[in-house]
């Protein structure tokens, strides 16, 4: 080779090297666009080619964290520390992980130190700490907001002193704001904003603004803004997976398996391509939300042999409830207690108890003690659930309370009611009348349905109902339960306890018999009733017709006139004629 073709060829090497070299920007790139795993793998490249770069083993770390890869990520800071032990920002992630285990006075020293270290005047580093404070349980949120705060000021430096913000920095102050909650959505806003001043295609930025929005219950205007993110970037994935989060949460007004399905393919098309197994079990995602539950149960078990242990527990979860949605509880029962048995108890989390409580509320036997045995299961089940869910909400504790009223275990579902109400009034949502019928209907079951009737239980449905009176006044709902619980606790009708509240009901409900029948026959019966024992013969015969004129073949109504008519015939009749003499002596 001549000495030109020699220099042609190294230059080429060098250009190619240098198109081919991967820095720690191009893994930041991959972590914005949620594409952890790839990310992960350039910031292995980055640091096999600079084995001192701080930066790489920190944004790895993280990136591994966003795996659900803890033992990993401790492992890359603590390796990192062995290459640059003065790094300040693999402390802020050391302390990271303290929190994550638990040990915020571990964490809080860590974070001090990385903070003196740069004079809290480092970007990376004050955002590392004020990340892990705001995200992680047990985090300081107002040590986060200080952090930020303080890099970000730049009053009394000189101009060459001063730090020049981004737009990460503004999106940590706004995610500081944000987890404050309560009138900081605002302050969190106009952070995000400002970042958009910056980067005014920032799709990060707008996706946050979505989550305050949400947080605020504006949930059409948190739709918006993950949309407008979406079209914003189309690559940019967590946008799109926040529209799938918000389909699949069982609310009432979000839940869409089909919207969910469109939005998780959106995901998928732009997600990371390197992670296999994560788009092997959204492949089977879809096919769930989509209903076609064989191809789900078929993807999910070809993914299996190649998965870790969080989606080993992922693609589980899916294989047992597509059996579930499809009618075949034993099925979904078997791919539970399999996994049960392999994993032990303690592995078992919050989803896995939720599930498995689900199956068991399905399962049907005509063997009493079998049944009995699932019913019992399911109740233990969702009880663990209730202990293990991190989530409280009222949405949350809604639906404990479902499971434990489809257990039969109604007083359960009325305190879990209860604790619903009380943590929206703690969100100062103001109840709705369905809010205090859940609690008095569950609260009256397991009173009426207790030998002899729980009055402890019909007292608490008493004040419910009452409660739904106050909400909703025209309606006549809260009259009729009041009557029934009143009613429990003077079954003869002779107290006249219930009569008020029946009374009350039927003046709402008489302009529309067909609509309320069932009801008002109950209502008319207690009337009946009080007016035999009071033996008020006129308004007996008022609502013994009104009674039998929705319901002619009424056995009470019968039984009440026979008893009538006999004891009308004894009271009137003549006494029998003495025999001659009999008075004389």
């Amino acid at each position: 080779m001549n000495r030109r073709k020699s220099l042609i060829v190294a230059l080429l090497c060098t250009a190619s090297g240098s198109v081919m070299a991967q820095s720690v920007e191009d893994g930041l790139k991959d972590l914005y666009y949620g594409k952890n795993l790839s990310a992960k793998q350039t910031f292995e490249k980055v640091i096999a080619a600079k084995p001192t770069d701080d930066k790489a083993y920190y944004y790895m770390g993280m990136a591994q964290l966003a795996m659900e890869d803890v033992a990993g990520a401790t492992a890359t800071f603590q390796k990192g520390l062995q290459a640059v032990p003065t790094s300040a920002l693999l402390q802020a992630g050391m302390g990271r992980i303290d929190l994550i285990k638990g040990d915020a006075g571990a964490a809080k020293t860590k974070f001090d130190a990385a903070s003196a270290a740069t004079q809290g005047r480092d970007g990376d580093v004050a955002r590392a700490i004020a990340d892990a404070n705001s995200e992680i349980k047990g985090g300081d949120r107002g040590y986060a907001l200080t952090v930020m705060e303080k890099l970000l000021n730049n009053e009394g430096r000189k101009k060459k002193e001063a730090y020049t913000a981004t737009p990460a920095d503004y999106i940590e102050l706004g995610d500081a704001y944000r987890y404050l909650g309560g009138e900081n959505g605002g302050k969190a806003i106009n952070s995000y904003e400002k970042a958009l001043e910056l980067d005014a295609n920032n799709a990060e930025a707008v996706m946050k603004e979505g989550l305050v929005n949400y947080n605020a219950r504006l949930k059409a205007e948190a739709v918006t803004d993950w949309t407008k993110a979406t079209n914003m970037d189309p690559k940019y994935a967590p946008a799109f997976y926040e529209l799938f989060n918000f389909y699949i949460t069982p609310k009432k007004d979000q839940l869409s398996w089909d919207k969910a399905a469109e939005y998780l393919e959106k995901y998928m098309g732009v997600a990371d391509p390197a992670d296999k197994t994560k788009n092997e079990y959204l492949s089977a995602s879809i096919a769930f939300f989509k209903k076609d539950y064989d191809n789900a149960i078929a993807k999910g078990k070809a993914a299996l042999p190649g998965a870790n242990e969080l989606y080993q527990n992922k693609l589980t979860l899916l294989i047992g409830d597509a059996f579930l949605q499809k009618g075949d509880s034993l099925s979904a029962k078997q791919v539970m207690d399999d996994y049960a048995a392999k994993v032990g108890p303690n592995k078992l989390d919050s989803n896995d108890f939720r599930l498995l409580s689900s199956i068991y509320l399905k399962l049907r036997s005509s063997d009493t003690a079998l049944q009995n045995q699932y019913t019992e299961k399911a109740l233990s089940y969702t009880e663990k659930f209730a202990n293990a869910v991190s989530s409280k909400d009222p949405e949350t504790f809604s639906q404990i309370a479902e499971q434990l009223k489809t257990a039969r275990k109604y007083e359960k579902a009325g305190d879990w009611y209860s604790k619903a109400n009380e943590l929206k009034l703690a969100n100062k949502e103001q109840l709705q009348a369905l809010d205090y019928f859940n609690v008095g209907i569950n609260y009256f079951y397991g009173g009426a349905s207790a030998k002899p009737v729980d009055t402890v239980l019909i007292n608490k449905a008493d004040a419910a109902f009452q409660k739904v009176i106050e909400a909703k006044p025209d309606l006549n709902t809260g009259y009729y339960w009041r009557g029934q619980s009143n009613f429990q606790k003077d079954l003869q009708a002779q107290a006249g306890t219930a009569k008020p509240y029946f009374d009350k009901y039927l003046e709402i409900s008489e302009a529309d018999p067909n609509k309320n029948k069932a009801q008002m026959i109950n209502a008319y019966t207690y009337e009946v009733l009080y007016y035999y024992f009071k033996e008020d013969k006129a308004n007996l015969k008022t609502y013994a017709d009104k009674l039998i004129a929705i319901d002619p073949n009424n056995i009470t109504v019968k039984q009440v006139m026979e008893n009538t008519a006999a004891r009308e015939k004894q009271a009137t009749a003549k006494p029998a004629a003495k025999p001659a003499g009999q008075n004389k002596k």
